[in-house]
């Protein structure tokens, strides 16, 4: 199994604390991206996804000018860059979340999503096909 080093996002997107959460949803729409980094104080608190703005604010009954701080999640636990695609995977199943923040001796230097996991899961067992139909066929 390899680590997530070279494969979750460095060029992490970020809104303060207090922004609108239609900021958020127009970021996301905007970049083809499920998550925002929500920022306080010039440091990383926390995510709001797309899902935490449907069940955090418009499913109850919530408006779209209401501080992304009220959406999002603080719980997240992050993950060093060096953790392989397996412990992502569960910690995104325990924890109910397709986004993990990444984080080194630093602070936090990225975001991991489950479509990134994924990607990597598939590509190791494409490498393991490919290196098996070798083993079998001699070459």
């Amino acid at each position: 199994m390899s680590s997530i080093d070279r494969h979750f996002t460095r060029e992490l997107v970020a809104l303060d604390a207090s922004a609108e959460c239609r900021e958020a949803a127009r970021i996301m729409a905007e970049k083809n991206i499920g998550a925002v980094a929500v920022k306080q104080g010039g440091r990383i608190v926390g995510v709001v996804t797309e899902r935490d703005l449907v069940y955090n604010v418009l499913a109850e009954g919530g408006r779209c000018e209401e501080r992304i701080a009220d959406a999002m999640r603080r719980d997240l636990p992050a993950i060093p860059p060096s953790a392989s695609e397996a412990e992502c995977a569960d910690l995104m199943r325990v924890h109910f979340t397709r986004h993990l923040l990444v984080s080194d001796e630093s602070g936090i230097v990225g975001i991991i999503s489950m479509r990134d996991v994924i990607r990597l899961m598939l590509e190791e067992k494409q490498w393991l096909i490919d290196e098996l139909q070798i083993y079998i066929s001699g070459r």
